[in-house]
């Protein structure tokens, strides 16, 4: 065995292996306990939806955001990692903090994506950014509510609606600088399907545009690996 497979070895056995044991516990537990206040309305007070009812409830739910379940795990694994995989889909706020956190991080420290050091670096990206999240979220809490209602209606409006699309066109561009290539046809396929498939639904849009995209950048990839 050479020196990289010990090293990929040592890092299964180390890394890997733990965080998957510890994460697995985490999530489900945290997915329990997301049903902790309904448990306790239905054995306190006696209120509980009727079957149908709530079926019915997750069925338009997952109609909704059910392309996410499995997009959102596949595309972003490639950044977060496996152990920021876990962190990230318990505590929330993937696209619009978690992924640029890590992905800031990777970028600063200068280590190449989808690499043993990369995950490490993102993990330590996402930690920060959960800490610090809770201490802005707070703040935010008591602090944000009172300053909207000052701004003026075209401030405070436009805070409520452009704050997200700015932060995905961030992160947007961070990584177009990164691979060009793979951004023309990142932007490019949701354009062409919202624009020529018109009336096509979001949730086929962005599945649609996620794999193609990943099925260019491998083409990409061997090519490149076969020219050098």
């Amino acid at each position: 065995m050479d020196a990289g497979s010990k090293r990929l070895a040592a890092f299964e056995e180390i890394w890997k292996k733990p965080v998957i044991r510890i994460g697995s516990i985490t999530v489900l537990a945290g997915g329990l306990l997301a049903f902790l206040p309904s448990v306790y309305l239905w054995l306190r007070f006696g209120v509980f939806p009727p079957l149908p009812m709530a079926l019915k409830a997750w069925a338009m739910i997952a109609a909704a955001f059910g392309a996410f379940y499995i997009v959102e795990p596949v595309s972003y694994y490639a950044i977060l990692g496996l152990s920021g995989t876990y962190m990230s889909f318990l505590s929330g706020n993937i696209s619009n903090l978690r992924l640029p956190c890590a992905s800031m991080a990777q970028e600063v420290t200068e280590v190449e994506t989808g690499t043993p050091e990369a995950e490490i670096v993102a993990t330590l990206g996402i930690a920060g950014s959960i800490i610090t999240n809770l201490v802005g979220v707070t703040l935010a809490a008591f602090v944000g509510a009172a300053l909207i209602r000052i701004f003026p209606p075209a401030v405070a409006d436009a805070f409520k609606v452009y704050t997200v699309p700015a932060i995905f066109g961030a992160v947007f561009g961070q990584f177009s600088l990164r691979y060009p290539k793979v951004a023309v046809f990142g932007i490019g396929i949701p354009l062409l399907l919202l624009g020529v498939l018109k009336g096509i639904p979001v949730w086929l849009v962005i599945p649609a545009s996620v794999f193609g995209s990943i099925g260019i950048a491998r083409i990409f990839y061997n090519w490149e690996r076969q020219r050098s």
